[in-house]
């Protein structure tokens, strides 16, 4: 399943085919700001990189990220992000005088001068963006690294894809396999770990890339279900290239799931709540483990295989 990535922003969607214009509110209110004392274009390099004291002017001094208009500044010059506003009280952070609501207009057309790296160019992108329009790229860039995808713990390490199989195997202990085929039994005998379970991440090497098992106990609304699923680890564009089948029985029955891995990009939350996988409810799940059914004792097999 591909999912469509928006920037969430509509100031950047709007400059997606307006790249440099900066369309200023005509508002009395605010004032423009002409006079503030900022490096001369000399202080863009030639070759197109930009000098540290320019990048420090366009740093907030509350969140220290960089700053998109509107750009606001004291009446003593001091700048701030406009999303920090509320967050200083209307006070400027750096002299305590009263913010109003002056932007600062010359700040934000010498960004639009500005081109600059993607912030992600140490995973390997080497592409030259004009400032307004990095924040988008940088949001969809294909170097940008990928969070763990371990769901049993908030793990906040990111990386490229063999820092995190190296990460899952060392750090996570998971369970590592090579081939495309897997056969896998998940036993819980605790009545309150049938409930409540969630097996261990197993990762899988074939095709010289990664996936990703995930096996666990849920609910869909009241009904408490299982649920397995495969992701990929690398991009949506090539978890494409892929699919899988899950298959779980017992007595006589099966249930048999056929889909296309998704991407580590989404989250292990995002796949399960859009109920992407093979699902079973308990009583099945029971019912195919046999004995009194207060047992779980479950038996996925499973093989993945690339699309022609």
């Amino acid at each position: 399943m591909d999912t469509s990535m928006a920037s969430g922003n509509p100031f950047f969607d709007d400059l997606q085919n307006k790249g440099e214009a900066i369309d200023h509110p005509q508002n009395e209110d605010i004032m423009d700001c002409e006079s503030l004392n900022i490096p001369s274009q000399a202080a863009v390099k030639p070759n197109g990189t930009v000098s540290s004291s320019v990048q420090e002017l366009l740093e907030c001094p509350v969140c220290c990220n960089s700053m998109y208009p509107p750009i606001l500044q004291c009446l003593n010059g001091h700048t701030l992000c406009s999303a920090c506003k509320p967050k200083v009280d209307n006070r400027c952070p750096t002299c305590r005088h009263e913010l109003g609501n002056i932007r600062c207009l010359a700040l934000e057309k010498l960004a639009a001068s500005l081109e600059l790296p993607c912030k992600y160019q140490s995973f390997g992108c080497n592409g030259i963006y004009p400032y307004y329009s990095k924040p988008k790229h940088e949001y969809q860039c294909s170097y940008r690294p990928y969070g763990c995808p371990y769901a049993g713990s908030e793990c906040t390490v990111i990386g490229d894809i063999p820092h995190l199989v190296a990460h899952l195997k060392d750090d996570h202990k998971v369970d590592m396999h090579n081939g495309c085929t897997f056969n896998h039994r998940y036993v819980k005998s605790n009545p309150h770990e049938v409930e409540n379970a969630t097996w261990m991440l197993t990762v899988f090497s074939c095709f010289g890339q990664y996936f990703c098992l995930h096996f666990e106990a849920f609910h869909i609304g009241l009904a408490p279900v299982y649920i397995a699923f495969l992701r990929f680890m690398g991009d949506n564009n090539e978890a494409k290239n892929y699919s899988y089948s899950l298959e779980v029985g017992g007595n006589g029955r099966k249930l048999i799931w056929q889909g296309v891995p998704r991407s580590i990009r989404d989250s292990h939350r995002k796949v399960r709540d859009s109920f992407d996988g093979l699902i079973i409810q308990r009583n099945m799940a029971l019912f195919f483990s046999g004995g009194d059914r207060k047992e779980l004792k479950l038996r996925v097999t499973g093989r993945i295989w690339k699309e022609q």
